[in-house]
């Protein structure tokens, strides 16, 4: 099994906005971050706002957050949706089965069988789970803290 690039990329950005948040974070830096598009980035974060997951701000203050806690976002709802329109086989698109073993086959029965037990697995994972006292990926989300530069020691003041 593999994952598609738009479900890895989904997970990145909302892992991404659940290091970052309540504050927004821009899609140019997850493509940088992610080492991605900013056109894939978009075209996820479309779909992740089309269905709940992310609000978006455009303009100068703008940028993406999530649209609700980390902790009530589910892996497996995030993998539904972006998987389930992929079919796992060609028996499990009805549109394009060309399979001539479909009507004897009973490996179609254990794959379903199987995938429902892997996003029952991954419905037991939120976000928060992911992200919640992960030091190394918030390192990579967060910018690095400006260190202040000590004071000058021959200030010139101007009179």
């Amino acid at each position: 099994m593999r994952l598609t690039m738009r479900t890895n990329l989904a997970m990145r950005i909302l892992m991404h906005c659940a290091v970052c948040a309540p504050d927004k974070i821009r899609s140019a830096d997850v493509a940088r971050i992610c080492n991605a598009s900013v056109h894939h980035v978009a075209q996820v974060v479309h779909r992740l706002e089309v269905k709940g997951f992310l609000i978006t701000v455009r303009g100068r203050r703008g940028g993406i957050a999530l649209a609700r806690s980390a902790s009530e976002i589910s892996v497996g709802s995030v993998f539904r949706e972006f998987e389930y329109e992929v079919p796992f086989t060609e028996c499990f698109s009805p549109e394009s089965n060309t399979c001539p073993l479909a009507g004897a086959c009973n490996l179609r029965g254990l794959l379903c069988h199987v995938l429902e037990g892997f996003y029952r697995e991954l419905d037991k994972v939120a976000l928060a789970d992911l992200v919640d006292g992960n030091t190394s990926l918030k390192a990579l989300f967060l910018p690095p803290v400006a260190e202040a530069s000590p004071p000058d020691p021959n200030p010139q003041t101007l009179n």
